[in-house]
């Protein structure tokens, strides 16, 4: 499979989106159509739909970025939610999952994107049943299949550098990681996230226990809570909505003691509206950012042009800024962000290799 990485810096991405719907080209057909105004807006007859994973649309991480990016795609072709324009389908189970892209491009959708590496096994049955039918994966490579492009992001790179500022910032010396799923995925968050902490300091200890779920928020506010009550004062999650039990478990904590040194570390999008306690208060320290709602816009643009990268795994990484650290909004000393950044551009300039995988 042809690799493809993406040398757009995140602060461009946006407007390169821009310039590609301008320029249009391909295979669609563009309409010009007159609003009530009397200006004239450029429609599209390219279509994009979604599957979520049991996360649902709404998880405030994976799934919810990706619909954000899809719905900004949309709004910016003129588009509208439905057969013909942008929609999506949420999947209760696993089982619900070929069913759900089936059914998509039965609707005739243009591109159908699977989101999470749940979803390899039907995205690789139904490229096989529907080869005339685009699909994106994301965060999973679907190998040798042309129909299908596969979409990575380095969330280990943004993983370390909050590892550094985990380690930077902590009282306590102990630090915790949540994960959803055992697997290579979230193996990676973790060892990113270890590397970066011992980095900084290889006596902090680093708590780790997975969920061995994405939904289950009383399994994620059950292990939050034994982490906080053994000392560890800021906790990583890259759990899907098992993170939403960690954010109820800090922010219960902090509403109870205003002093309490509790914190969290977001993960695929900002979190920060989740750690919020009161007007004054918020629990969140800062987020792993995997810019999936860049990457299905700009895929979404690229089929739209003719150009879909089937075949092709494209990765998002701190170089490109498809993965960063979102703004702490002044939870991290101006100290604690310019070691970041020192780390930061480290990376970028390969003097520091992250490892993918804990063994590592």
């Amino acid at each position: 499979m042809k690799k493809r990485k993406f040398g757009l810096a995140l602060a461009s991405i946006f407007a390169a989106g821009s310039i590609l719907a301008a320029c249009g080209g391909g295979e669609d057909k563009e309409e010009t159509t007159k609003t009530d105004s009397g200006n004239t807006e450029e429609t599209s007859d390219f279509s994009v739909a979604m599957v979520t994973d049991t996360g649902g649309v709404d998880d405030k991480s994976f799934n919810q970025s990706t619909w954000e990016g899809i719905q900004a795609f949309g709004e910016e072709n003129g588009l509208e939610k439905g057969d013909g324009g942008f929609d999506y389908l949420q999947s209760a189970a696993e089982s619900d999952y070929v069913t759900n892209l089936n059914s998509l491009i039965r609707r005739d959708f243009d591109l159908v994107f699977a989101v999470g590496f749940a979803l390899h096994n039907a995205v690789a049955e139904v490229a096989d049943q529907q080869q005339d039918a685009k699909i994106a994966i994301i965060d999973e490579v679907v190998a040798e299949k042309d129909n299908v492009a596969s979409i990575m992001f380095r969330a280990n790179e943004a993983s370390y550098l909050a590892g550094v500022a985990a380690a930077t910032e902590t009282k306590s010396g102990k630090i915790g990681f949540l994960g959803g799923v055992t697997g290579e995925i979230i193996g990676g968050f973790q060892a990113g996230f270890e590397a970066g902490v011992a980095a900084v300091n290889p006596d902090i200890e680093v708590d780790v226990e997975y969920a061995e779920s994405f939904t289950d928020a009383a399994k994620g506010q059950q292990i939050a809570k034994r982490m906080y009550d053994s000392g560890v004062d800021i906790i990583f999650h890259a759990a899907g909505g098992v993170g939403n039990g960690l954010f109820t478990e800090a922010k219960e904590r902090k509403a109870k003691d205003p002093n309490a040194n509790v914190w969290v570390i977001g993960v695929d999008r900002d979190q920060y509206d989740e750690g919020q306690v009161d007007d004054s208060t918020n629990i969140v320290l800062t987020s792993v950012l995997k810019r999936v709602d860049v990457a299905a816009k700009e895929v979404a643009q690229l089929a739209k042009d003719g150009e879909f990268p089937g075949g092709e795994v494209i990765t998002y990484g701190l170089t490109d800024g498809g993965v960063d650290l979102a703004d702490s909004r002044g939870a991290i000393s101006e100290e604690t962000l310019t070691t970041v950044e020192e780390y930061k551009q480290k990376i970028i300039d390969g003097e520091i290799t992250v490892p993918e995988q804990p063994e590592e």
